[in-house]
């Protein structure tokens, strides 16, 4: 059994946005990028917090727009058409969910599909659709990016994804898809769930259970991708997949922490730059 390393990968994809984000200062270009965070949700400052980390070390300028939870609909979709219009702002981000009462899909919209890096905008997710996109969403991305990394091919294999989710589960079918999986998502309503997923050869986990998967349900040799970043019942981060109990069974495992979370912030970073590069015209 393999414990993929997604610290490990998500370095060297860091590493290499770094060395061409220097590449574009030299030609007097920097990129940029804006995270928008409405109220005070204490998981969304810690992400806030990482990806501004994450910015500092590939060379990005980073700005943070922090709103009270009080910010009405108006105001809010007022700062991104502002960031829209701005050429020194390449990517602009909004940190879900947002507080009761504001909209969040009305503010994926406003912002404009060329710095749309998390792919959310109806016509990147339209785009992913027929495999002719700009930007990937971070967290099914930054997976399929830990799969080449380690070698594992997708072509011909049972696929199998539990959670339907918008921003995982959906475009995590899509990119398998594109790589000639044979995909089929899992969800609340499936019936025989654990027949399913113990015939998966990649088995990805994504519907914010604590260790819900166990070894029964998945299938001896398969490679277990866990997007779950949950508490356990003594507090301790652990994901939807019950990782002691599974790591025996399988060939490829991540972790949590330090599997894909890494690759989602490191993903990001790649599709600020790709959206510098295109709105200069590179």
């Amino acid at each position: 059994m393999t414990i993929i390393d997604g610290k490990k990968v998500s370095a060297e994809v860091k590493a290499k946005v770094a060395e061409e984000t220097a590449g574009l200062k030299k030609q007097g270009i920097t990129p940029g990028l804006a995270v928008i965070l409405v109220g005070d949700d204490p998981a969304s400052r810690v992400y806030v917090n990482n990806k501004k980390k994450a910015c500092e070390l590939v060379g990005f300028k980073s700005e943070e727009y922090a709103l009270p939870a009080s910010a009405s609909q108006e105001e809010l979709l007022a700062l991104v058409e502002e960031l829209n219009n701005r050429s020194d702002i390449n990517g602009i981000l909004c940190q879900l969910p947002l507080p009761e009462g504001l909209d969040d899909s009305a503010v994926i919209e406003a912002i404009s599909p060329l710095k749309d890096v998390d792919a959310f905008h109806k016509q990147n997710v339209g785009r992913i659709m027929i495999g002719d996109y700009d930007f990937l969403p971070c967290t099914p991305a930054g997976i399929m990016e830990m799969l080449h990394y380690y070698d594992i091919s997708v072509d011909g294999k049972k696929c199998v994804v539990i959670g339907r989710s918008n921003i995982v589960g959906k475009p995590m079918a899509m990119l398998l898809l594109h790589e000639n999986g044979t995909v089929t998502i899992c969800h609340s309503h499936t019936k025989n769930l654990s027949e399913i997923t113990s015939d998966a050869d990649i088995l990805v986990a994504a519907i914010g259970v604590p260790k819900f998967v166990k070894a029964d349900m998945v299938k001896k040799g398969a490679v277990v991708i866990d997007v779950g970043m949950d508490r356990d019942e003594e507090g301790k981060l652990c994901g939807d997949v019950d990782f002691d109990d599974v790591k025996d069974k399988c060939s490829y495992i991540t972790p949590v922490p330090g599997g894909v979370g890494p690759m989602t912030i490191a993903t990001l970073m790649k599709n600020t730059l790709k959206a510098c590069k295109l709105q200069n015209n590179l």
